[in-house]
C-alpha cells in the first residue's frame, strides 16, 4: 500500500471516537483494498509509532490508538479525577468471571468460601465488566455472568486468549479447560450455543482432578494479582469474612 493511503488509515483511526475494524477501514477507499493490504499497512504504521508517546493496539473491537502507559502520570496531571479503586471482593470476583467463564454466582462463592455481595456484582455490571449471557439449567436456573467486550478493550486486549497466563500449569490447564475457549466472541454465537457450552463442561473429569490437587485460594490468589496488574488502576482494601457484611 502507498504512503498515501496509509496516512488515510492513520488519519481515520487518530480522529476515530471507537475503534475501527478493517471492514470500517476498507470503506474509507473508493478503489478496492484489499484486508491484506490493509493489515499490512496497520502494522507498518504500528511500527512508525514505536518511539511515540502514542501506540497503535489491536483489541476486540477493532483498531486504536492510545496514550502509553509510560505517559500515564503526565497525562493524570490534566485530570484531577482518580480512577475508581475497588475492594478486594470485586477484583476477586472479577478474576474468577474471567478465567472461569460462564460460571454462576453460586459457583463464584464456593470458589471464594464467601457470599458474594449483590453490590459487588453490580459495581462490576455498571463497569461494563461483566454481564449474564444465560442461565444454567438447573435449579432455579441462576445466570450465567461473563466478561463483555468492554472488559476487553478496558485491558487493551484482543481476545480472552490474551489474557496473562496463570503461571502454575494447573490452573492454567483449568483456565483453558474451564471457559476461555468456549468465551470466543463469535459473532454468529448465540446465548443457546454459550449454554450448550458451558454444559458440556460441566463437573468434567479435568474440573474434577483440578480441584483435587490444586487449592482454589492459590489459584484465586493468582489470578487476582493478574488482573490488578493488568488494570494497574486497582488498591485492594481490606474485607471481612463476608462481603454482605460490608
Amino acid at each position: 500500500m502507498d504512503d498515501h493511503n496509509k496516512r488515510v488509515i492513520e488519519t481515520a483511526l487518530l480522529c476515530a471516537q471507537e475503534p475501527l475494524t478493517v471492514a470500517d477501514l476498507s470503506r474509507l477507499f473508493i478503489e478496492d483494498i484489499t484486508t491484506a493490504d490493509i493489515d499490512e499497512a496497520l502494522v507498518e504504521i504500528q511500527r512508525t509509532w514505536d518511539d511515540r508517546g502514542m501506540e497503535l493496539v489491536h483489541i476486540a473491537t477493532g483498531w486504536r490508538f492510545q496514550s502509553r502507559l509510560s505517559m500515564r502520570e503526565y497525562l493524570d496531571r490534566l485530570t484531577p479525577e482518580k480512577p475508581p479503586k475497588y475492594s478486594r471482593a470485586v477484583m476477586e470476583t472479577l478474576a474468577i468471571i474471567a478465567y472461569r467463564q460462564p460460571v454462576t454466582r453460586g459457583e463464584i462463592e464456593e470458589i471464594r468460601g464467601v457470599a458474594v455481595s449483590s453490590n459487588v456484582m453490580k459495581q462490576l455490571e455498571d463497569r461494563g465488566w461483566v454481564e449474564v449471557i444465560g442461565h444454567k439449567e438447573t435449579i432455579g436456573r441462576p445466570g450465567l455472568y461473563a466478561t463483555t467486550k468492554q472488559f476487553l478493550d478496558d485491558l487493551s486486549l484482543t481476545n480472552l486468549q490474551s489474557l496473562p497466563i496463570l503461571e502454575d500449569a494447573a490452573p492454567m490447564a483449568a483456565a483453558e479447560q474451564l471457559g476461555q475457549a468456549v468465551m470466543e466472541f463469535d459473532p454468529s454465537a448465540t446465548v443457546e450455543t454459550v449454554i450448550i457450552d458451558a454444559d458440556a463442561q460441566e463437573i468434567s473429569e479435568v474440573e474434577e482432578a483440578v480441584l483435587e490437587v490444586i487449592s482454589e485460594e492459590v489459584v484465586i490468589e493468582e489470578i487476582e494479582e493478574i488482573i490488578i496488574e493488568v488494570t494497574e488502576e486497582v488498591t485492594p482494601e481490606s474485607e471481612d469474612h463476608s462481603d454482605e457484611t460490608k
